[in-house]
């Protein structure tokens, strides 16, 4: 099926889809986003990827968006394909106008949308683990904002499908590591989850946080603490968590394996619980 997008609530086929040389989320990267999986025909996590819109709105200031009337509009999409399993795409740019830095006065907002069909291409690795490339960490210092400025992410991404890898951690200076170019990262050491605090240098991402809930209820230990490079010769387990990846386990950093160089029991118990939680949702 052909995606399906929305543009200031209008519908129409993705590939029909024609915007402005000179709105500002192309010119300026001046747009922010968000991407919502659907399962058995309902959006998944929508709450929290809302709340996340609208927050990243705030932060670059970009207003006059009923974040209520693009919800209905992201349904309605939903509803016309009818799509089962899918991904939506959300993205809201401050708008066209002539070419200047500052905030142009009267411009009104983009609102896109598209809703296209899911084909997991997680599900081997999901099962088998993924190997990962380490690369510097290169983006701009408000990594908390969900924005669609992400070339640091995409050098890194594509470093890491060079060298044959699935994704790239990100590493500061010092050898802090802070997430992938478009997931979280956890560890395991001693028993313990460990995960980096949210802060600026990070997105808080709406899986990441799924899995600390379900971390808790499966009486599962979780501490805050930002792993070093250093650090992944002593961990037990590594695995990343996103809206398209769900619970993915690391077997593999700069080709050096991690633990035994399996998928470990905690990963595997939290991928379970990720799937249960699915199920709920769905109703099957």
């Amino acid at each position: 099926m052909e995606p399906l997008a929305n543009v200031n609530g209008e519908q129409m086929p993705l590939s029909q889809v024609r915007i402005s040389a000179l709105d500002r989320g192309f010119l300026f990267g001046d747009a922010i986003y968000e991407v919502l999986r659907v399962y058995g025909g309902k959006p998944w996590l929508e709450e929290e990827h809302f709340r996340r819109l609208e927050r990243s709105l705030a932060a670059v200031r970009i207003a006059g968006v009923d974040v209520a009337r693009l919800r209905g509009r992201m349904h309605d999409t939903i509803r016309a394909g009818p799509f089962d399993e899918a991904l939506v795409y959300i993205q809201v740019t401050r708008g066209a106008a002539p070419r200047a830095h500052p905030f142009p006065a009267g411009a009104i907002p983009l609102e896109l949308l598209y809703v296209q069909e899911f084909r997991d291409p997680y599900a081997p690795a999901r099962q088998e683990g993924g190997s990962v490339l380490t690369q510097p960490d290169l983006r701009w210092d408000r990594c908390d904002i969900k924005s669609t400025n992400l070339l640091a992410n995409v050098l890194a991404m594509q470093a890491a499908r060079d060298a044959g890898c699935l994704e790239a951690i990100l590493v500061l200076p010092d050898g802090t590591l802070t997430e992938g170019t478009h997931t979280s990262f956890f560890g395991v050491l001693h028993g313990q989850v460990l995960t980096r605090p949210n802060s600026h240098v990070i997105l808080p991402g709406i899986t990441r946080g799924l899995v600390l809930r379900l971390a808790e209820r499966a009486g599962v230990p979780v501490r805050e603490h930002v792993l070093k490079r250093d650090d992944l010769a002593e961990v037990s387990e590594l695995f990343l968590t996103g809206t398209t990846s769900e619970v993915l386990p690391l077997v593999q950093v700069d080709g050096r394996p991690i633990g035994d160089g399996r998928p470990g029991p905690i990963t595997r118990r939290l991928q379970e619980a990720y799937r249960q939680a699915v199920k709920e949702f769905v109703g099957r």
